[in-house]
């Protein structure tokens, strides 16, 4: 398993909705000179989306090679076949990740792009309008999405940039020799720096070298906790390890606070509201965010240490599907985190344990069910979950 490893000397903002990052993505975009690597995973036909792709466009016609990678489930097949007739006019490469399952069922998740290798955005938003649901754009949601993106500048760039040129090669016509090269870069440690400000570490999960090392990431710095953990996530079914680990730390005295998306996915809702009993008992305070449609995944422990990405906290993201994350040792950026959890959790509902004390045995054993179906999908699909 390929170890975390953290880079010094960064500049990292948090982005809140696309409100903030599209403006400054398509910046950096317009102000591009050399390359451009862009991958997503829902890539709509609206404001947003047709912004983006005007952008890339542009920038291929002043001569940046432009690389763009979308994923063919999340954005569809109408939208995958759209986007490669635009950009194969504009001198965009272009490809689509795992058309038609042809590499078994896992998916790219993650929302990254890379310009001239000196800045980066990583985060859990989508190529689409804040307003309109993510699965059905023909929904208007009551409020914007909630979710978050980081701009980075600075060392850990380079880590993002080499892993973008490694999914780009993946997805296309790879030789041995070519793979067996890129394996042996991708065993050369980072450079470290001392202990400057800001450290954060770009943490990926894949099927080859980083099975489970956004899962690792978390359970490390969960079992670390001295003080509180924060969390929010919007499809929380995280395996037996991850829910352990959260009890585990209120029962030692650690403040955990999760913050759970509902209304979005009836089933999801069940699973995870089958988890509530046992996290309840040990401690563990749930609120659920009923006000829009929450997308944001996105966690902070203690006064230094944060993250934000792709990855949702279930099997899907934890066991599957390819997944991206910056990981951010510094106090600020975790202030920064820690006041926008804080808000989302205050606009949320405290579930009580007595809600589930007073719930009808179907209604508890319709959880349960859920819960098992879930876990054994999983255990077809996703290797490791329990």
């Amino acid at each position: 398993m390929r170890p975390i490893q953290f880079v010094s000397n960064n500049d990292i903002q948090l982005l809140e909705s696309g409100l903030a990052l599209f403006p400054a993505m398509l910046a950096a975009i317009e102000s591009a000179r050399h390359d451009i690597y862009f991958e997503t995973y829902i890539w709509a036909c609206d404001e947003a989306g047709n912004a983006v792709q005007d952008a890339l466009i542009r920038a291929a016609g002043r001569g940046v090679k432009v690389r763009v990678l979308a994923d063919w489930w999340g954005t569809g097949h109408r939208g995958c076949a759209r986007l490669g007739i635009a950009f194969a006019e504009a001198g965009v490469r272009y490809r689509v990740f795992n058309p038609w399952f042809r590499r078994g069922v896992t998916r790219t998740h993650r929302k990254i792009a890379v310009i001239d290798r000196e800045v980066a955005f990583v985060g859990g938003i989508n190529v689409n309008d804040d307003w309109y649901c993510d699965y059905d754009p023909d929904t208007r949601l009551p409020a914007p999405r909630w979710d978050f993106a980081a701009k980075v500048r600075g060392p850990l760039v380079s880590a993002i940039h080499f892993e973008m040129q490694v999914q780009w090669a993946r997805v296309g016509r790879l030789g041995l020799i070519r793979r067996f090269g890129l394996f042996r870069e991708m065993r050369k440690p980072l450079p470290m720096d001392g202990d400057k400000p800001m450290q954060a570490a770009f943490v990926v999960r894949d099927n080859l070298r980083n099975r489970h090392t956004i899962q690792r990431a978390y359970l490390q710095a969960i079992g670390r906790a001295k003080k509180s953990i924060l969390l929010a996530n919007p499809y929380f079914a995280p395996g037996h390890e991850f829910r352990l680990a959260l009890a585990h730390a209120a029962q030692r005295g650690v403040e955990v606070r999760l913050l759970i998306g509902v209304g979005e996915i009836w089933l999801q809702d069940m699973v995870a509201r089958s988890f509530y009993p046992k996290l309840l008992a040990s401690g563990v305070q749930v609120i659920e965010y009923r006000t829009t449609q929450l997308h944001a995944k996105v966690a902070v422990i203690d006064d230094d240490w944060s993250t934000v990405g792709s990855s949702n906290c279930d099997g899907l993201s934890l066991f599957l599907n390819q997944e991206a994350n910056i990981v951010v040792r510094d106090v600020k950026f975790a202030a920064s985190m820690r006041a926008h959890i804080e808000r989302g959790m205050a606009d949320g509902v405290l579930v009580h344990r007595d809600d589930f004390a007073n719930e009808s045995w179907v209604r508890r054993t319709g959880y349960g069910i859920a819960y098992l179906f879930y876990k054994l999908t999983m255990r077809i699909f996703a290797i490791g979950y329990a």
